[in-house]
C-alpha cells in the first residue's frame, strides 16, 4: 500500500497582507469550538479500528533525538513498512499491510532512510534549516535544504525565524520561506510554525497565511521541541487560515500537527478536526500527516484489543 502525493504543488503567489492584518483570532470561541470536537462525535468499535488504520497511513514515523543512528533509523524505516503484525491485519479483514505516509528524519540520516524504504513507496522527509530553532544564516539554512534534497529527500519540514512573527515583518517572513521553497525543488515543503513560541492565535494564523502564500505545501503546528506543540485550538485557527486560503486560491494546502500527539484518542482527535472543518478529502496523506512516533505503538495496541479482545502489554509493540 503506497501513498502517491496526487494534489497540485502550491505555486505561491505574492504576499497580500490584507489577507490577515486585520484578522483577530477570538481564543475563548477557538477554545470553545476545539473541546467541543471529541464531544459532538463518538466512534466506537470497527468505526474506531477504521479510523485509526487511516491515522497509521498517515503519520510520519518520526526520530529526532541527538543520539540517532543508522541502526535506529533502519529499525524505524522497518517499522514504517510493517506498522502492525500480520495477526491484527488478518484480524481487522485488511487486504494490504498498511504503511506509514512517511518517516522523518534528519538530513544526516536521509540517506540511510532511503536505502531501508527503497521499493516500498513511503517517502522520507528531512527536517532542515537549522531545526528546531532555525537560527542560522539564511545561506546556511538553505544550504542544508540543498544537502537533505541532494541525499534523496521526498519531503521537507522548515523552520521559520519567529522574530519576523513578533515584529511584523511579514516580506522578511514571506522571502525567507519563497527561498526555503526554491532550494527544496521538488522536495514537497512543510513549514513548521513553532506555535508555542507564536504567543497570540491572530500570529498563528498570519503566519499561516504569509507560509502559504510564499509557496508552502504543508503548514505544520511545531517542531515537537517547544514547551507547548500541537493543540487542538492553534489546529483549528492554522486548518481555518488553510480553509480560507483555498477558498481565495484554489489550492489545496496540507497540514501536520506535531509534538505531544502519543495516543489513539489523540489520533481520532485530530481525524475528527479535518473531517469537520475540511471534509473528506484531508483525511489522506497528502495532504494530512501526523509528526508522532509512540502514538503509533498504542494504535496498534488498541487495534490488538479490537480483534482478540484483550490488551497487550505495551511492551509488545515496539515503536520501531
Amino acid at each position: 500500500m503506497t501513498h502517491p502525493q496526487s494534489h497540485v504543488r502550491n505555486p505561491g503567489m505574492p504576499l497580500t497582507t490584507d489577507w490577515f492584518d486585520r484578522v483577530q483570532v477570538n481564543r475563548p470561541a477557538t477554545e470553545r469550538r476545539a473541546a467541543s470536537l471529541t464531544t459532538r462525535r463518538s466512534v466506537k468499535k470497527e468505526h474506531q479500528a477504521a479510523w485509526l488504520v487511516k491515522a497509521i497511513t498517515c503519520t510520519d514515523l518520526t526520530t529526532l533525538a541527538g543520539d540517532d543512528t543508522a541502526e535506529r533509523v533502519q529499525r524505524l524505516c522497518a517499522k514504517a513498512r510493517r506498522p502492525l503484525g500480520d495477526a491484527i491485519v488478518a484480524g481487522l479483514g485488511l487486504p494490504d499491510m498498511p504503511v506509514t505516509g512517511a518517516v522523518c528524519v534528519y538530513p544526516t540520516m536521509v540517506a540511510t532512510a532511503k536505502r531501508a524504504l527503497s521499493n516500498s513507496g513511503i517517502p522520507v522527509a528531512s527536517v532542515a534549516t537549522g531545526f528546531p530553532a532555525g537560527l542560522m544564516p539564511l545561506d546556511l539554512r538553505l544550504a542544508e535544504i540543498r544537502y537533505a534534497v541532494d541525499q534523496g529527500a521526498d519531503e521537507i519540514d522548515i523552520v521559520i525565524t519567529r522574530e519576523h512573527v513578533f515584529k511584523g515583518n511579514w516580506p522578511a517572513l514571506y522571502d525567507e520561506i519563497a527561498a526555503m521553497r526554491e532550494a527544496s525543488g521538488a522536495a514537497h515543503m512543510k513549514a513548521i510554525l513553532a506555535t508555542g513560541e507564536l504567543s497570540t492565535l491572530s500570529n498563528v494564523y498570519a503566519a499561516s497565511m504569509v507560509a502559504m502564500q510564499a509557496g508552502a505545501d504543508f503548514i505544520k503546528t511545531s517542531t515537537g521541541k517547544e514547551p507547548v506543540n500541537a493543540t487542538l485550538p492553534v489546529s483549528l485557527t492554522m486548518v481555518r487560515a488553510l480553509r480560507d486560503y483555498g477558498a481565495r486560491t484554489g489550492v489545496q494546502i496540507g497540514f501536520k500537527p506535531a509534538g505531544g500527539i502519543k495516543t489513539a484518542k489523540d489520533a481520532i482527535a485530530w481525524q475528527i478536526l479535518m473531517k469537520e472543518e475540511l471534509g473528506r478529502r484531508w483525511l489522506e496523506p497528502d495532504l494530512f500527516r501526523f509528526g508522532a512516533s509512540s502514538m503509533l505503538a498504542d494504535i496498534e495496541r488498541q487495534l490488538e484489543h479490537h480483534v482478540t479482545g484483550r490488551y497487550a502489554a505495551s511492551h509488545r509493540h515496539a515503536i520501531a
